[in-house]
């Protein structure tokens, strides 16, 4: 009898380092070099690497920086040249929400990757299951959303976004491809760590700020101004201050995308999900 394999385990990926990283390494072996040349410069040279870690920090806080590793901003070639845009929901699954949400999808054909926070998703599996059977991804965004996540040392990023591969294999039966840190902020220590799952990170070419903007007309023109084949959609679906922007904005979102000849698909529809050769998305 065959050793089980476990759900949330995925071929590595090769990881390679952004630019910020070998930088970074470079600057503290040439720190080192220099303290041990010169031992009484310490002082400044312990306030430049507070400075290169600052700078880390502020490179991080940028969603669609790719100094810190690959990062997928829009989808592949071959899916833009299928006229596909991709429409991406962060923070469910939401049962005041996300039902509403697979019926606007369903009534317009539309396919989308549910990037679901793995705490609400154990909480209501069946959800979970409803969005996988109206043909729907569910992508990783993890385990509970700390707004401290992209403060977490090695072993806390890896429980956070280990469980979360388990928790969704659990009710699915197959693990997330894609990850999306919480709010878009990432470490330095993040990149190594999801290629070891075997993850891709994304984030996307635009976004709605549908969490923050009480207007569903502004978060429309964010959304759909110069929209074109390729593009990838940040959307939320939950509530935030008591409504659900999304459902003011998707109906028209998606009569806008039908009327631009554009047609919505999940990651791996237009990716294909291919481990092997996935990589290459990411020099896009």
């Amino acid at each position: 009898m065959g050793k089980a394999v476990k759900l949330s385990t995925a071929a590595p990926r090769v990881w390679r380092p952004g630019g910020a990283i070998w930088f970074s390494v470079a600057f503290h072996v040439a720190a080192l070099i220099t303290l041990l040349a010169q031992p009484a410069w310490w002082p400044g040279i312990i306030t430049a690497l507070v400075l290169n870690h600052v700078a880390l920090g502020f490179i991080g806080s940028w969603p669609k920086s790719r100094w810190l590793g690959q990062n997928m901003l829009r989808l592949p070639d071959t899916s833009a040249r299928r006229n596909e845009i991709a429409l991406t929901f962060d923070d469910g699954p939401d049962p005041r929400v996300t039902p509403a949400v697979l019926d606007l999808l369903d009534r317009h054909q539309a396919r989308a990757s549910f990037f679901v926070i793995a705490d609400k998703a154990a909480a209501h599996p069946d959800l979970i299951k409803d969005i996988i059977r109206r043909g729907h991804s569910i992508e990783n965004h993890s385990r509970s959303h700390s707004h401290f996540f992209a403060f977490y040392g090695w072993a806390a990023l890896r429980a956070e976004i280990g469980a979360a591969q388990d928790i969704v294999a659990g009710i699915t039966g197959q693990a997330p491809a894609f990850f999306r840190s919480p709010m878009g902020i990432r470490s330095p220590l993040l990149d190594p760590l999801i290629a070891k799952f075997g993850l891709r990170y994304i984030t996307w070419t635009r976004r709605g700020f549908d969490t923050v903007e009480r207007d569903p007309a502004r978060v429309l023109a964010r959304l759909t101004r110069g929209l074109r084949a390729g593009d990838i959609l940040l959307l939320h679906d939950r509530v935030s201050r008591e409504r659900a922007p999304v459902l003011d904005v998707l109906p028209a979102l998606l009569d806008h995308i039908a009327a631009a000849g554009l047609k919505s698909v999940s990651l791996p529809m237009a990716t294909g999900i291919n481990r092997s050769t996935c990589d290459n998305l990411f020099k896009r």
